[in-house]
Parts: structure tokens; C-alpha cells; sequence
């Protein structure tokens, strides 16, 4: 065994919100170690085929917070407009940002470039420690702090010692596992087939939600004229779809998603994940807390899972910068826990919502979303809390995700 190392704080997960929390840490007088088990990717040459995530404004801030948002800005592009349908139905929903006096509602960033960015600005924080390839395989807790084994390639085994251990290791975590902090698993029965296509008309920087009979299809706005799909369906109609050739694939997708882009003339590499909602039991286990997807993991309609895992991060670096000479302790843990309690279960409130209205059947139902689209479109108080929710400055916010430093 290699010689013993300690740390304040070690995050298990070095993926977009396990890096952004380090990087939110960077700036405090503490030692922080990131374990991530997968190397980021060596090649920089981006692919019509790069996933893309949906950035809210508030998540933009914490990016621009933590030095990262200059070099994702120029590829990045702007939510200028949403468009809100249901196929077959008279109601229509539309949000500008330039009514609200935003330039955008949020940001396209290809995952590609958003790994980039934060990776690139962790090899440069002196106070950030980064083992690659390793993965957490153990842990013992006591009254002061955590040793956590870990296993990696090059270093073989090793024991670090921590005041505090954050999981974000994904939904499946092995760290949550390990502290003994169970989660609980809810079927939507339902599969996301995602690809980047080029529509014939510009986008012009419009988000697009469409409810269908089959599943809501999310259409966002890429760089360079192209835009990602996200298109909820039954199992047996998601393997279909993803059997067939490209021009029928566009053909399907054409009368899912109709002609407000012209003619779908390109699609993509495809590829598909089920879908279900994940939410942990418990945000900590001792000194051991959750951020992320291993905390939840949501339906992917609003665009919402990745924003909810930054405030995750922001939260937490605000609370360890308040108590710096114990970042473990009861205090940083409760509030922690008690704070992105009530952000995830509006979060997983207003989804759950969202799909079960869209997705019911019923003559009442049926009609009221369709009124409601159309009341929405009416009322621009109403149009301005969505849009203000869509953003994430719904309820308790981060300093960071207000666009400021985390100190008083």
C-alpha cells in the first residue's frame, strides 16, 4: 500500500457536477481530492453525434462562477424562445426571453466541450487533487472523519483520510452504496431516443417541447444550424423507431414533431437509455453526503436533471465555505440536506407532473391542458413564473447561482 494521504474533502465522481463542486471548493483554504473512475475523453475533435445538455440561466451563473463559462460561451447555443405544443391539439404555449428583457433563457452546451472545460480548469487549481482512473472501494467512518480506500491503475491501493466524502458517482453509486444509504427506484415505463439532426429551417435559437400520444419529444437548439432530440416513448415504439433506417427514422420523427423546422433532412448516430426516477433516501450518511444523480435522477422533460445536480454542487460549497475548518461537520450535513431537499422534490414535482398530464388520456385531462396552453399563452404573469421556474430561480438559490462569490 502506497503512503497514506489526507484531504478535506474527497468527491467520488469527477463527471460534470462532481468537477463543477471541485472547482466551486477551489477557491477555499481546503484540500480536495476527485476520484473519478472513467479518463476524460482524449480526443477534442467534436461529432455531429455529441450529446448536448440543456444549461438554465441560474446554472449559467455558477458556470461563469466557477471560471468556466468564457470558454464554453463561444460554442454554446442560446434558448432564445420556447414553444410549448401538444400534437393534434389547438393550444400553444410561447415563451421569449427578449419579453422577460433576457437575451436567453439558457444554453445548448455539448457535453464534450462542458467535460473540457471543467477538466481543463482542474488541472490548473493548485488545491485540487485528481486520481484517474480510481474508484472509491471502501470506507470506515468515525466520529471525525472518513478513510476512504480507493483502487486505482497506476497507484494500486490506497487509504486517504477526509472530514467529508461526497457521492456523486452517478444513480447506480457505488459510494451511496457503501455508506449504506439506500434509494428507491419508480418505472416511468418509458425509453429516451436521443440524436442530433438538421432541420431545413434555422432554429433561430427556439426550444421546442411536443406532447404526443406516445411521449413528449424535446427538440433544442445546437451551433451551426443542427439541434438535439429527446423523444419519449412506450419500450416496444422506442426499439422500432430505433431499428429503422435514417429516412425512415426522420419520417417518423417528422409526424411526431411536424413542420415548424421545414424538412428533418439528417439525423445523427441514435441511441436510447430507460427511463425511470431515482431518488435516494437519505442526503448523508454520517460524513458521507450525496450530490447529483446520486442523489436523483429525473425524467428528462423539463431539461432539468443537470441544473438540479449544479445546484446541488453550489449549495454545498456555499455551506463548506461557511464552516471551512469542518466541512464534515452536523451542521454543513442538515443544512445541506434539508435545503436540496425541497429543491428536488419541486423539481421532481413539477416533472412527474408535467409527464402525467401529457400523458394521460382522459377526456378531462385532455381538455384541460389544452385550455391551459392557451391560458398560458394569454397570461403573461403566468408565462413569467414558468419561465422563471425553467431558469431555476425557483426557491432557495445559491450565492453562485445569483452571480455571486460565496463569501458573506
Amino acid at each position: 500500500m502506497s503512503a497514506r494521504a489526507d484531504f478535506d474533502i474527497v468527491i467520488a465522481g469527477g463527471g460534470m457536477v462532481g468537477a463543477s463542486l471541485a472547482l466551486a471548493l477551489a477557491g477555499l483554504p481546503l484540500r480536495t481530492l476527485v476520484v473519478e473512475a472513467t479518463p476524460p475523453a482524449a480526443s477534442a475533435q467534436p461529432s455531429y453525434d455529441d450529446r448536448a445538455t440543456a444549461i438554465a440561466e441560474s446554472s449559467r451563473r455558477i458556470l461563469e462562477g466557477i471560471g468556466c463559462w468564457a470558454t464554453l460561451e463561444p460554442g454554446a447555443a442560446p434558448i432564445r424562445a420556447v414553444h410549448v405544443s401538444e400534437r393534434g391539439a389547438f393550444g400553444i404555449t410561447r415563451l421569449r426571453a427578449a419579453e422577460h428583457g433576457l437575451s436567453s433563457f439558457g444554453h445548448v452546451v455539448e457535453n464534450r466541450a462542458l467535460g473540457q472545460a471543467l477538466w481543463q480548469r482542474l488541472k490548473s487549481e493548485p488545491q485540487v487533487s485528481v486520481r484517474v482512473p480510481a474508484r472509491v472501494t471502501g470506507l470506515a467512518q468515525d466520529e471525525d472523519g472518513v478513510t476512504v480506500d480507493l483502487e486505482g491503475e497506476e497507484d494500486g491501493a490506497t487509504m486517504v483520510r477526509a472530514r467529508l466524502l461526497v457521492a456523486a458517482d452517478g444513480a447506480r453509486s457505488p459510494t451511496r452504496a457503501l455508506a449504506g444509504i439506500g434509494h428507491e427506484t419508480s418505472d416511468y415505463h418509458q425509453v429516451a431516443v436521443i440524436a442530433n439532426i438538421s432541420p431545413a429551417d434555422d432554429h433561430a435559437g427556439t426550444a421546442f417541447e411536443r406532447f404526443t400520444t406516445s411521449g413528449p419529444l424535446a427538440v433544442l437548439p445546437l451551433a451551426s444550424g443542427r439541434a438535439t432530440i429527446v423523444w419519449t416513448l412506450p419500450p416496444e415504439r422506442a426499439a422500432a423507431v430505433m431499428a429503422l433506417e435514417d429516412a425512415a427514422f426522420l419520417a417518423e420523427l417528422q409526424r411526431a414533431f411536424g413542420y415548424r423546422l421545414g424538412v428533418l433532412r439528417k439525423v445523427g448516430r441514435r441511441a436510447s437509455y430507460p427511463l425511470s426516477l431515482v431518488q435516494a433516501d437519505a442526503w448523508h450518511a454520517g460524513r458521507v453526503v450525496l450530490a447529483g444523480n446520486a442523489a436523483h435522477g429525473i425524467h428528462p422533460v423539463a431539461g432539468q436533471g443537470f441544473n438540479l445536480g449544479l445546484r446541488d454542487a453550489a449549495a454545498l460549497a456555499e455551506l463548506v465555505a461557511r464552516h471551512p475548518e469542518d466541512p464534515g461537520q452536523a451542521d454543513v450535513r442538515e443544512d445541506y440536506a434539508e435545503w436540496r431537499e425541497a429543491d428536488r422534490a419541486r423539481t421532481v414535482r413539477d416533472t412527474d407532473n408535467l409527464v402525467q398530464v401529457f400523458t394521460s388520456e382522459l377526456s378531462t385531462l385532455r381538455a384541460g391542458r389544452r385550455l391551459g396552453l392557451v391560458g398560458l399563452d394569454l397570461l403573461p404573469p403566468a408565462r413569467a413564473m414558468l419561465a422563471r421556474r425553467g431558469m431555476g430561480f425557483a426557491g432557495r438559490l445559491p450565492r453562485l447561482a445569483l452571480g455571486r462569490s460565496l463569501g458573506p
